[in-house]
């Protein structure tokens, strides 16, 4: 079956964000991805896949296309084997007074967001609370550098300042240069929140007021900075050492 000029200009659409709002739908490409969202509660509305794909996923439906029509409606530089369009569904936090909860004011870079989304999988955080104004985690660059981990997790996108000031019980650690020493604190194990600011600017004057504890890591060599995924790397590796 040929891809059809309404899908390929469908699926190409979902590339916006508009239209993957419009739509309430997005897309994800690549074998492990697939294999992540066949294993999960997404409900998958169609999957488009090339031969080599379907011999090796028999009994799955889909639409089958040629290399050349995948490459026509993939994000990626070197596609691989498959692209399904997925249906976005509503997200509940979870159990926020009883682990360690990311929240990202204003991220921008779709790599970081990504990363950060892997990392929180990695160290088991189920909850990541974003800003309204930070990348779209259904943009695919997000979600390709996810590896998967999207569909383990909880995002939603809210008003900070608000969410914070509904959420006082929890202790929130704000990532600042002006911090204590992550290596030299001790960090709450139960009910909090890592708050990681903008890529460049940091945290939003506006959120200060929320943190209760500052904290940050402490500067060894001669670089300028960290990457934000990094530094979220890092915090989440000493909270669990408590």
């Amino acid at each position: 079956m040929m891809l059809s000029i309404s899908q390929k200009k469908f699926v190409n659409s979902l590339k916006q964000k508009k239209f993957r709002t419009e739509h309430n739908s997005f897309i994800i490409e690549g074998v492990k991805m697939l294999e992540e969202l066949l294993h999960s509660d997404y409900e998958v509305e169609t999957i488009y896949a090339t031969s080599l794909w379907i011999n090796n996923n028999s009994g799955v439906d889909c639409i089958e296309i040629s290399v050349k029509e995948l490459n026509s409606i993939s994000s990626l530089k070197t596609p691989n084997e498959v692209l399904a369009v997925v249906q976005q569904k509503e997200v509940q936090l979870i159990d926020l007074p009883s682990q360690l909860n990311i929240a990202l004011d204003k991220i921008q870079d779709p790599g970081n967001f990504g990363t950060i989304i892997r990392t929180a999988d990695w160290f088991g955080i189920q909850n990541i609370i974003c800003s309204d104004n930070s990348v779209d985690v259904y943009n695919p660059k997000v979600l390709q550098a996810t590896m998967g981990s999207f569909f383990r997790m909880n995002i939603i996108y809210t008003d900070l300042s608000k969410f914070l000031s509904e959420n006082k019980e929890l202790t929130v650690y704000g990532a600042l240069l002006n911090g204590e020493n992550v290596y030299q604190k001790e960090l709450n194990s139960k009910g909090s929140i890592l708050l990681m600011g903008n890529e460049s600017k940091g945290i939003s004057e506006e959120l200060i007021p929320f943190i209760t504890d500052k904290i940050s890591i402490p500067k060894f060599g001669n670089a300028e900075s960290l990457n934000v995924a990094t530094a979220t790397a890092i915090f989440c590796s000493e909270y669990k050492r408590v």
